[in-house]
């Protein structure tokens, strides 16, 4: 009998696709497969011809791109030379999440589903194209595609004798089993935070720890909204990076909430342990350092400020004793229960913090092994970089809008990696963040005389802050700027930058201020107003435009 063996492959960029994947990895261990859940990436694609069913589930990002983790998959993919017989020994499924506010809606999962066909792939059941913009998400499209899906592949691999379906009610193991060390087992010198560096370019699995130079609020103190010039020192990490790239940042949760979170699970933030999987095709998570202190786990990996998903209380509902609380976790993690959990949860941003302590039955009853299934590792946060290494060598700048607003909730919500980079400050000592470089999507010119036209209102001005620095240390002068706030006393970002720069000859600004006079304006009017130079500019000089949010 062939062995009953699944593989699923998600592309995630913000979690949802990885969410869904180990929800059908779950699935599958019911249905008794051996299962890998693993990231396209992660994944040797050189196997792919080996694999006899493969589920890939895969998000759509911006226009149609595929997501930063799947993307030497499907450059290989793609490769002309691959022979259309490559797959034909594989049983395949794509579940697409996507967006259809946005023009290519799963523009990925349709490409894939299409490209595996090619390749000699056998499609088990159409593409699933889940929809953010549904009522009922996503799974208004995954839940029904899931019944049918296991029904096909049950078809094919029909469940051994004697075995049965594990019920839903069954609590599936933990991915990991925590082994705790006794004080006196640790060598002095494992330090889990200084893990020796590959003399490799920083990267998200060894990003550079960079000292912050200076913090500094370019708003007001009037203003509602604090944002942040905020400024590292990168000798010596072997960055480089130019006008448009992006800098990935690793936050971590605040000290309060580690301590809250401890508290209420009871657990001792000074113990070590070791992780060990509890199958042996599971990989130890890659970011998490061994051995390692719980104190260190929840300030660095969990993120209990995300707002969780249905997958997270389904698991909860398994650890509670009070019939009340289990009710209501059974309820959140129902299909009837979605548009109940979206008022709960997704409506107010309320955080996995805050759900645990409205369960606290249930929340102190958690085995502590099961938290990385629980709950989901932080994910880097990513800026546009505002500054050039012609202009400032071996710094990189950025500017950094503080996340704050309020919901029906009496605590206002706050953004988790801007809220920590402004509490950080230089002046009261030594301050490093993990961080590394990504090419950005926008390309300025590299023909001198191509004049830039740039739009950045807001925070948006970051990367026309590297472009210009950029272009005036090369002498260039066709740089064309119209930068929107709402009042010129209050959150005119680098003002005297600008302004010194316009007296030199090389910029040309535009600015609008929205509240500074009786009716609004924007940058849209600016650009209207001066409708006949960008025209010449465009149509006689052949200038670029670039808008930044």
């Amino acid at each position: 009998m062939t062995e009953r063996k699944l593989l699923i492959l998600f592309g995630s960029q913000t979690g949802t696709a990885q969410d869904t994947a180990e929800r059908i990895g779950r699935e599958a261990k019911r249905r008794h497969f051996r299962c890998r859940v693993e990231a396209l990436d992660s994944y040797d694609v050189a196997n792919l011809i080996n694999e006899l069913l493969v589920v890939f589930v895969c998000a759509t990002t911006g226009q149609g791109d595929p997501p930063d983790n799947m993307k030497m998959f499907w450059r290989f993919l793609f490769r002309k030379n691959l022979p259309p017989t490559s797959l034909c020994q594989m049983d395949y499924a794509v579940l697409g999440l996507g967006d259809s506010s946005y023009p290519k809606f799963n523009f990925i999962a349709k490409k894939l589903h299409k490209r595996l066909l090619q390749l000699g792939g056998n499609p088990l059941l159409p593409a699933a194209l889940g929809d953010d913009q549904h009522d009922l998400g996503p799974d208004a499209v995954v839940d029904p595609w899931l019944l049918a899906l296991w029904d096909k592949i049950l078809a094919l691999y029909p469940l051994p004798p004697g075995l049965k379906v594990v019920s839903p009610d069954v609590c599936l193991p933990p991915r990991y089993t925590l082994h705790y060390l006794a004080e006196d087992s640790l060598h002095p010198n494992s330090s889990i935070l200084q893990p020796a560096p590959p003399r490799t370019l920083p990267s998200e699995l060894h990003p550079f720890a960079a000292q912050m130079v200076s913090n500094q609020r370019v708003t007001a103190e009037s203003h509602f909204q604090d944002v942040r010039l905020i400024e590292f020192d990168v000798t010596g990490s072997g960055i480089t990076f130019s006008a448009g790239d992006v800098v990935m940042i690793q936050p971590q949760n605040c000290p309060e909430d580690v301590q809250q979170f401890c508290q209420l699970l009871r657990l001792d933030p000074d113990k070590w342990f070791l992780l060990e999987p509890t199958e042996p095709d599971t990989a130890l998570p890659p970011h998490l350092l061994q051995p390692c202190t719980i104190r260190h786990l929840v300030t660095h990996y969990l993120d209990i400020s995300c707002v969780p998903r249905r997958s997270f209380f389904e698991l909860l509902s398994h650890f509670s004793t009070n019939e009340l609380e289990r009710e209501k976790l059974q309820e959140f993690s129902s299909a009837q229960g979605q548009e109940e959990l979206y008022s709960y949860c997704n409506r107010p941003r309320r955080t996995t913090l805050e759900a645990l302590w409205d369960f606290p039955h249930t929340t102190s009853a958690i085995p502590p092994e099961y938290l990385l299934d629980l709950i989901p590792r932080i994910r880097p946060r990513a800026f546009s970089i505002a500054s050039s290494m012609l202009a400032h060598p071996g710094r990189m700048q950025i500017l950094v809008a503080v996340v704050r607003y309020k919901t029906r909730l009496s605590k206002p919500r706050r953004g988790l990696c801007s809220t920590w980079l402004a509490s950080l400050n230089p002046e009261q000592g030594d301050v490093q963040v993990p961080l590394w470089v990504k090419k950005g999507g926008m390309k300025f010119p590299a023909d001198p005389d191509t004049p830039v036209i740039m739009i950045g209102p807001g925070t948006g001005v970051a990367p026309f802050r590297a472009a210009i620095q950029e272009r005036v240390a090369q002498g260039r002068k066709g740089n064309c700027l119209f930068f929107g706030c709402r009042q010129k006393s209050k959150d005119f970002y680098c003002q005297a930058e600008w302004e010194e720069l316009v007296t030199k000859g090389f910029l040309t600004l535009f600015t609008a201020f929205s509240r500074d006079q009786e009716e609004k304006v924007y940058v849209q009017h600016r650009i209207r107003e001066n409708g006949r130079l960008l025209w010449e500019l465009l149509n006689s000089h052949s200038a670029h435009i670039y808008l930044a949010g």
